[in-house]
């Protein structure tokens, strides 16, 4: 299973979605905050700041990684199956989540916005990552996913009316089994089951 490079990396990046919020937490100045909030209507003036001490950084992150999550997810839910396979044998993919819990750990490293070099190597790392797991084929194993009730399979299957079997890699809604008929969709190699 090889997603397009542009599908892995929207994927990968709405994964951390929370990662991306713990570092704007961490971003917070409880100084400029203390100054107290801006009108509204005059958000863009010189006299107006976030209370972050990095908001550029802080809150581009924390945008990117909500646009990525909210187009993976709404792709997903989109996708509306159609072909019908019957389940010959499935198994499930264990979630080596592993690449994903690193960046938490070392977000909790003193990483800041505001260090140049450690947010240049901890960005090098994040791509190093994703490179890894894209490769492996692993990029679909995306814990939000796994949040919203879906699940990796590995899987052989048949067509309705027909005998010849094939292999594929499943992200299911619904838990399969053997023996088992299913309406599918495939993206990008990967085989789309809901019902």
């Amino acid at each position: 299973m090889q997603l397009r490079v542009i599908s892995a990396a929207v994927i990968y990046i709405g994964s951390y979605l929370p990662l991306s919020v713990i570092l704007l937490c961490q971003n917070f100045d409880k100084d400029i905050y203390n100054l107290g909030f801006c009108n509204p209507w005059i958000i863009f003036a010189t006299e107006c700041k976030l209370p972050l001490k990095n908001p550029i950084f802080a809150t581009s992150f924390l945008i990117a990684c909500t646009f990525c999550f909210f187009i993976a997810i709404f792709t997903l839910y989109k996708v509306d199956p159609k072909k019908n396979i019957n389940i010959i044998e499935s198994k499930p993919v264990p979630a080596d989540l592993m690449n994903y819990v690193l960046p938490y750990i070392v977000s909790f490293m003193s990483l800041d916005y505001q260090d140049t070099s450690k947010f240049v190597g901890f960005t090098i790392f994040i791509l190093w990552i994703f490179w890894i797991t894209y490769k492996s084929g692993l990029i679909i194993l995306n814990p939000l996913f796994v949040a919203f009730g879906w699940r990796l399979y590995e899987i052989k299957y048949s067509f309705a009316g027909s005998g010849d079997e094939f292999y594929a890699t499943a992200l299911s809604k619904i838990e399969l089994s053997p023996k088992q008929n299913c309406a599918q969709e495939t993206i990008q190699d990967v085989l789309i089951i809901k019902k």
